[in-house]
Order: C-alpha cells, then structure tokens, then sequence
C-alpha cells in the first residue's frame, strides 16, 4: 500500500457482518489497523439482527466454504459444531427429489456442509476474528451504529469513507481517511453510486431473476425419536416451479423454506404456508409437517436476483478500493452459496496480498480478479439453474448455453442414480472443483450415454456404500 498523508497503512471496512468479519481475517497482518463500519448495533448474544434480512431463512455452508473459513480462522468449523450446527453429508444426509424421483443415498463423506442459523454463525466467526485480531499485530476498532455515506478521494484513487453516527449521536458526517477501503456491505452495496460521485462509471452489470421469492418457517419434531434422520430437499422444476428444503438446525430444530418463481410465491399466513407445502412435487415434506409444532411466524423474502458487477475488468476501480462478497456478486440464496463465496473470495485476498507482501499499488486490481475467480464457479451454477425461470430480458441464451442447459439437465438425472456422476455434480456445487469437472471424459460419457433412468419412487431408508 502506497503511504500517502492521510490514511498511511490503514484500511476500513464498510459492512461488519459476516463477509467484513472475514475481510478483517484476510488483513489481519497485512496493515497496522482495521476499521470497521457497521449501521447495526450487534445484539446482545446470539440474536437476530435487523441489517441481515435473510438472517431468519436457512443458511447452509458448502464445504468450499467451510475449507476456505478453516484456513482463515483455524477451528472454526469445530467451534460451530459446540454452537450447534449441523453437519450433513450431501449424498447421505439430504434426501432430495428430482424430476425423475428420488435421489439415491449414498455413504459419500466428500461434502460435509454445515446447517446453522445466521445468528450462531455470524457471532461465532465475529467473536473469533476479533479473538485473532487482538492476538495479531494488526489493531482493529468496530464503529457500531455508524453507517457509510460516501468515498473520498477521486477517480483514481480512494482514499477514506465518510461516515455519520445513527445512535442518536449528532447526524454531523466525518471522514475516515485510509490507504485501503472494503466494501463488503451485501446486496445493498452503494459503490456504483458513490464511484459515480467521484466521477467514475458504474461497472458493467450481469442480472439474471428467476423472480423466485421464498418463506421459512421454525419447527420442531413432537417427537425426536421419530424426526427425519436426514434432510429433505425438493427443488422446483418446470413443470412444477414450487420447492421445499426442511433441514435440521441447532437445539433440535428444523427450518422449512418454501419457494416458488412467479406466481408461485409462497405466502407468508401460517395456514396457507402450511397448504402450500402440499402443492410441492412430493408430498413428503407435508406429511413430515404433521409430526412437527411450528416455533416461529412464517417470514418471506423476495431479493433473489442474481447480480454480478464486473470491478474486476480493467479501469472498473480506483486504486485504493476492493469490493467483496454481495456487494461484487449476489446469488439467488436459494442455491445457498453465500456465505461460502463469501470466504473464498476473503480467501482469495488473503493469498494475493500475503504473495505480494502486503498491500502495494496496483494489488486492489490482482486481489479484484482473484476474488472474481473464486465467484465464477458459483455464478455458473446459479445463474445456469435460474436461466429456464428468467425473465426476457434477461434469458437471451444462445445455441451453446442451450446445449449446456440440455447437459445439465441430463446430468442432474444422471447424478441422482449414479455414484461416479453425483460425485462430480457434488464436487462442484460444493465449490471444490471447477465446473469443467463436469465434462471430464468418464462424466461426460455416462451423461450422454447411459440409459436415462428414473430415480426411487419414494424417500430412500437405505444408504448404500460407494
């Protein structure tokens, strides 16, 4: 990092949930001080809090993620499991229908994905990064209740945030100088705007909305003895766009997230939630419903457009500015890749800044692209699934990506009846391998040319060996 008048060897981070915590993470030695803007006030234990509003829907970790997360803040995952969550093998512990039936369970333990609510996640990881910061040459200070307005600088360079209090201390702005700002603020990332106001265009925009909107519900089994041994998930299709995850979460609870494209959003009454989990394409998870007491309100939410904004292209950012997590690239959460990118691409900047002995001129740039590479896998996948439910404007497919479509389709029913071709799906919807795994010889053969068979015709009791 260039030391300039201000800002000196110091960076801010804009946005303190989970995304910022791990931006911290990937600074940590690399500056002699963090700050981080936060608008919320953190509560008070392991609440919920009003700035994360997905915060009470289901939340998964792929085990991209949960590796990525590991190398960053060492016994994480295992300080998680104390908290609560859940630990599923994909193949073994996530029962999942397909168009053509029942996907076989197999003993697969490649993929160990956490289930866990937001609140358990988001204070274990703060509370250890704050743990390795204390413990690290690098000082960090958390600015609660204090929310971003602008940047400062000019088209070339960033160099500070402008912030005011929101706690009912004078609403006066001041500026925070730095020689580094990240903005890892989410889905609700101003950056376009605020380059504008230094003079600068907003990078170029993809959107792909499948108009999917989705509820979740709490419950809890009546009896432990007879809950579910595995989780259920029943993504919509097009002859039935209406889907269903119900998945174990700390404390013996469930979460059941009911989705649909448009119209088929899920309502938010309890009743009509409840009768709308029998228009699924199983009746499964309805009948698990009867066995189970709901814990919670239903709560909706409709933000699931998939948006990726290009920083990484040449000239997209000033010097002195990166942009992480949602506020670069959102999903469609319903895929439950999030979180996962999220630590990837802190990953990514962590790897880029230590080879290049800390931050330095042009480093943004290098850590920009690799972040943009830890996205792709992830962008390919939800935006290939979302592509058949986008709108026109967004669903200008060409020969080639309906041929790719017509291979996935195959090999999704493939995967769910063949060991070798799930493991490669597997391996790369959990962020593991590149999409190119897909097409490997040995994949690309069974895809094409084994038979096309149906899947079990009910809810697999039986795990068979791999």
């Amino acid at each position: 990092m260039t030391e300039h008048s201000n800002g000196g060897r110091t960076a801010i981070v804009i946005g303190g949930g989970l995304a910022g915590m791990l931006a911290v993470t990937a600074l940590l030695g690399q500056v002699e001080t963090v700050t981080v803007v936060e608008r919320d006030r953190y509560p008070e234990g392991r609440g919920f809090r009003k700035g994360v509003p997905q915060a009470r829907h289901l939340h998964i970790l792929l085990s991209g993620g949960s590796r990525a997360l590991e190398e960053l803040l060492p016994g994480t995952i295992d300080a998680l499991g104390e908290a609560g969550a859940r630990s599923l093998y994909l193949s073994r512990d996530l029962l999942t229908r397909t168009p053509t039936g029942w996907q076989r369970r197999f003993d697969e333990r490649r993929h160990r994905t956490l289930s866990v609510t937001r609140p358990v996640l988001d204070s274990v990881v703060r509370e250890r990064v704050l743990r390795a910061a204390a413990e690290s040459a690098t000082r960090v200070e958390v600015l609660e209740a204090t929310e971003a307005t602008g940047l400062t600088g000019d088209a070339g360079r960033v160099t500070g945030v402008r912030v005011r209090s929101r706690d009912g201390a004078p609403r006066s702005g001041r500026e925070l100088p730095a020689g580094l700002v990240v903005d890892a603020s989410g889905r609700g990332s101003r950056t376009p705007r605020w380059l504008a106001d230094l003079g600068r265009s907003a990078p170029q925009e993809e959107t792909v909305d499948a108009g999917l909107a989705y509820a979740t519900r709490m419950y809890r089994p009546k009896d432990p003895a007879t809950a579910p041994d595995a989780g259920v998930n029943v993504p919509g299709w097009p002859e039935c766009p209406r889907g269903a995850a119900y998945v174990p979460v700390e404390d013996g609870k469930w979460l059941l997230t009911l989705s649909g494209v448009r119209g088929h959003h899920p309502p938010t009454d309890a009743a009509e939630f409840t009768a709308f989990s029998a228009t699924i394409g199983d009746p499964y998870v309805h009948e698990l419903l009867a066995q189970a007491e709901p814990l919670s309100p239903v709560h909706g939410f409709r933000d699931t457009c998939n948006r990726r904004r290009h920083f990484e292209r040449p000239g997209a950012l000033p010097e002195g500015l990166l942009v992480l997590g949602g506020a670069a690239c959102t999903f469609n959460p319903v895929y439950g890749q999030g979180m996962s990118v999220a630590a990837l691409g802190a990953l990514a900047v962590r790897r880029t800044l230590a080879n290049g002995g800390g931050p330095r001129p042009g480093s943004t740039a290098e850590a920009q692209r690799a972040v943009a590479r830890a996205v792709e896998p992830a962008w390919v996948a939800a935006v290939g699934a979302d592509r058949p439910y986008a709108s026109p404007a967004d669903a200008k497919a060409g020969v080639g990506e309906r041929l790719s479509t017509w291979y996935i389709d195959r090999l999704f029913a493939r995967a769910a009846i063949d060991p070798v071709v799930g493991a490669a799906f597997r391996d790369v919807f959990c962020l593991t391998a590149p999409p190119t795994r897909l097409v490997a010889p040995q994949i690309f053969l069974r895809t094409v040319f084994l038979p096309r068979r149906p899947g079990l015709p009910g809810p697999p009791a039986v795990i068979e060996g791999v």
